[in-house]
């Protein structure tokens, strides 16, 4: 059991940055694939990026390639998102997920934070 819960939302004009964090707690964390996805009202959560369980994979959205960064820190039990040149269409609610191997969809998702907003202005 991975219970996940994300911080570090805010709002941020274009071109600011934000880190948000996913804190875990349970004693497999380590065992886990790590992602952020995020949704817009009236539109189907997506893929922003993904971590393995070493830190060694990451893969990215090619919306946010260049201007995020995914990683892990095993004995914290923590996932950060560094979210640089943010633009008005990165606002959405940003989720973190866990799950036993990588993934890219949220139907593989198997533990989801409760989200925590971003909001940039232009």
């Amino acid at each position: 059991q991975v219970q996940l819960v994300e911080s570090g939302g805010g709002l941020v004009q274009a071109g600011g940055s934000l880190t948000l964090s996913c804190a875990a707690s349970g004693r497999t964390f380590s065992y886990y694939t790590m992602a952020w996805f995020r949704q817009v009202p009236g539109k189907e959560r997506e893929f922003v990026a993904h971590i393995g369980w070493s830190g060694g994979i990451t893969d990215y959205a090619d919306s946010v390639k260049g201007r995020f960064s995914i990683s892990r820190d095993n004995a914290k039990k923590t996932v950060n998102l560094q979210m640089n040149s943010l633009k008005p269409d990165d606002t959405a609610v940003y989720y973190c997920a866990a799950a036993p191997s990588l993934f890219k969809v949220d139907a593989a998702a198997r533990y989801w934070g409760q989200g925590t907003q971003v909001t940039v202005s232009s």
